[in-house]
């Protein structure tokens, strides 16, 4: 290839990269939002599993009096569970309670978090349509019980794009196993690829490859760069294939993230006083961890950060697995780093900006699950109702919302299905759920897909 070919296609090829990352993330600036955004970032901490929200956030006297008995038969008719067979027995509290922020009752096992009520609403009228860990991990996080569809950070940044060119707009944390539904929370379905959460690893380089190959410099690593997106960019000039476009601003985004990234996730440059408020360890793969790098990476400007936490699955099937052992050391993974989460955010003006949501993908029963008869404590799978909590990004403090009937069954006062909740997010950052939306194989999808109504409840 002569020089003055070459010289063209350097510059075609900054120009039309430049133009595929602009179409895709809307600039380096972002995209402005239709409506008026009360939030500019989000924190999904995702309890993967389901924690058992009955024993947390909605204390039930009524249960307690009954604990052991028989349930009602009216809790069994028409009535699939997972794994509970024969008629149950109730299931009371197995920890005490305390008074946390404006007198909210909040299991004894989260002194830090109940002091944080206040920044928070808790909403404790949760419904979903699926029993099963994948099909409701999939409902809540992409709108639809089954694979396929773009993910809720995939969404994000598609009608957000990015707040910085060097980072991603939609970022992935674990501490434990992968989610039941696995990586498919976090994939772009059909939106172009750019939009896929990027996973930020515990250990050894937060992404691979960040470091340069043994013997390739810099200077060697962006003129192999620009030898591929000349490539691409002619290819992108002849078909107009979005996918080109997206591999353009992969390409380059990899490239900026190499210097990026490592400050970014560098914990270890975080005061004392930090990691004790979190009580982090750097270098260890933890909640903990993921709660201050979410907090960093918000402040960066990345939009959509979702952690997953495993182990919540409590359905006391053995010793390690049941409401006395598994649940407090649950707790004290996330009470601390939750609270101090909240607690840094507010301290540093994020919090007005930023979502947190926290959660599971469905409730717990208030029976006891005893699967083959086990003698441990636990509960099964339950979609009628649980309890979420919501802070900052627009939505009311200090508030309680819904209500469920006296033994935690079912939802007695304003019911709010994971689509409402998809709704009001959506709405929050600035988009009407029914309007985002990408067309694919002649129809026109959406994060909710035919369901959803923003929760004015929830908004301050």
């Amino acid at each position: 290839m002569n020089a003055d070919r070459r010289g063209f296609l350097q510059g075609a090829s900054s120009t039309l990269g430049a133009l595929a990352l602009r179409s895709l993330f809307g600039g380096d600036d972002g995209k402005r939002p239709p409506l008026a955004a009360r939030a500019k970032n989000v924190i999904w901490l995702h309890m993967e599993g389901a924690p058992p929200t009955l024993d947390m956030f909605d204390r039930k006297p009524t249960l307690d009096r009954l604990h052991l008995q028989k349930c009602p038969d009216s809790f069994l008719q028409k009535e699939r569970f997972a794994f509970i067979k024969g008629h149950p027995l109730l299931l009371g509290h197995q920890h005490g309670w305390i008074r946390g922020a404006l007198g909210t009752e909040v299991c004894e096992l989260f002194p830090h978090l109940a002091q944080q009520l206040g920044q928070c609403t808790l909403v404790r009228s949760m419904v979903t349509d699926q029993f099963n860990h994948a099909p409701a991990e999939h409902l809540l996080f992409a709108g639809a019980p089954r694979p396929g569809r773009p993910s809720f950070g995939a969404w994000a940044s598609h009608g957000l794009g990015s707040e910085n060119r060097d980072l991603p707009a939609f970022v992935v944390l674990l501490s434990g196993n992968l989610p039941s539904a696995g990586k498919a929370l976090w994939a772009s379905g059909f939106l172009p690829s750019v939009h896929q959460g990027v996973e930020f690893r515990a250990a050894g380089e937060p992404v691979l490859y960040l470091q340069d190959p043994a013997g390739y410099d810099r200077a060697r690593r962006e003129r192999a760069l620009r030898a591929g997106v000349d490539l691409d960019a002619e290819a992108l000039a002849a078909h107009g294939d979005p996918e080109t476009a997206a591999r353009i601003a992969q390409a380059e985004l990899a490239f900026r993230m190499q210097l990026s990234v490592p400050e970014a996730t560098d914990l270890a440059s975080e005061p004392a006083e930090v990691h004790a408020l979190y009580g982090t360890t750097p270098g260890q793969r933890s909640l903990a961890n993921n709660c201050l790098l979410a907090r960093r990476l918000v402040e960066r400007g990345v939009r959509f950060v979702q952690l997953h936490d495993s182990g919540w699955d409590i359905h006391g099937t053995s010793p390690g697995d049941d409401l006395m052992t598994q649940f407090p050391a649950k707790a004290a993974q996330l009470d601390r780093p939750l609270a101090a989460l909240l607690v840094d955010l507010q301290r540093r003006g994020l919090l007005d900006e930023t979502l947190v949501v926290w959660g599971g993908e469905f409730g717990r029963t208030p029976m006891n699950e005893a699967r083959d008869g086990s003698r441990f404590l636990g509960r099964d799978h339950h979609p009628h109702c649980f309890s979420m909590l919501l802070a900052g990004g627009g939505t009311k403090r200090g508030a309680v919302v819904g209500a469920t009937d006296e033994l935690g069954h079912r939802v007695t006062e304003t019911p709010i299905h994971v689509h409402d909740l998809q709704a009001t997010v959506l709405c929050l950052l600035g988009h009407d759920h029914e309007k985002l939306t990408y067309r694919f194989q002649g129809r026109d999808f959406r994060l909710t897909d035919v369901f959803g109504k923003v929760r004015r409840e929830l908004m301050a």
